[in-house]
């Protein structure tokens, strides 16, 4: 792909995928799981999108859980952004099988195996087509994989972060698992899930994007063709924005 026109709009996204997401469920990398994400991601990024994606490393580490067991927190949290980088390059491979370039990015650097994160080098690989990936979380203890997918998107510059989950598929007033009542908000303002404690992300993520208007789409990974349809800007899922909450 050659250099975008600037005279055209084009859309550029940042995907927030999960450490669940990878593993499955389990401990380690699903590759089942992984390589139907890398298709769904390749086919948007042949219609032109640009994606940049923060993945997490819950299915290999947890720095808050690894410091319950006593682990100190700050060295259990380093062990979680190692996973990361796991996770980003297993995703860089199966994209790669499918003919996607991509590049990883990390907050700590491990040349061998990655670039720095620079955001305006981030954003000359967007333009040039390739899928960028960013691990090793903020390169900080203490700073959740969602507040830097909120970071990374404002930084270079996205249209949305796109928070893929397990389990559900989108955000609800309750846990629909458990509440039959409960309803799918189609629209749900920053306010309201920070308010409700709804679960969309940590609560000093939510704050970033409502301080500086970033939308977010929570929709279900489980649905074949979902990680497309959300990249391209079908209406799927919740979107967290500044208006306000509607329910179906």
């Amino acid at each position: 792909m050659t250099d975008t026109d600037p005279t055209v709009h084009t859309r550029r996204v940042l995907l927030k995928l999960s450490g669940e997401a990878f593993g499955g469920g389990a401990v380690g990398v699903d590759t089942t799981v992984v390589r139907r994400v890398a298709s769904e991601i390749e086919l948007a990024a042949r219609h032109g999108v640009q994606v940049a994606i923060v993945v997490g490393g819950g299915n290999f580490f947890r720095g808050a859980q690894l410091s319950q067991a006593g682990i100190d927190r700050s060295r259990g949290d380093y062990m979680g952004m190692l996973g990361t980088v796991m996770n980003c390059l297993a995703l860089q491979d199966f994209l790669e099988q499918e003919g996607q370039a991509t590049r990883v990015q990390t907050a700590i650097t491990m040349g061998q195996v990655a670039e720095p994160y620079i955001p305006q080098k981030a954003i000359r690989h967007l333009e040039k087509g390739r899928v960028v990936i960013f691990g090793a979380g903020a390169g900080m203890p203490y700073f959740s994989t969602d507040t830097v997918s909120i970071q990374r998107a404002l930084e270079i510059h996205c249209a949305e972060v796109l928070m893929g989950k397990n389990g559900v598929d989108g955000v609800y007033t309750a846990d629909p698992r458990k509440d039959s009542e409960a309803r799918m908000f189609t629209q749900l303002s920053y306010k309201r899930a920070l308010v409700d404690n709804l679960a969309v992300m940590d609560a000093s993520a939510l704050s970033m994007a409502r301080d500086n208007n970033m939308r977010i789409r929570v929709f279900g990974l489980e649905e074949p063709g979902n990680v497309t349809k959300a990249l391209e800007g079908d209406q799927i899922g919740t979107l967290v924005c500044g208006g306000d909450s509607l329910t179906r």
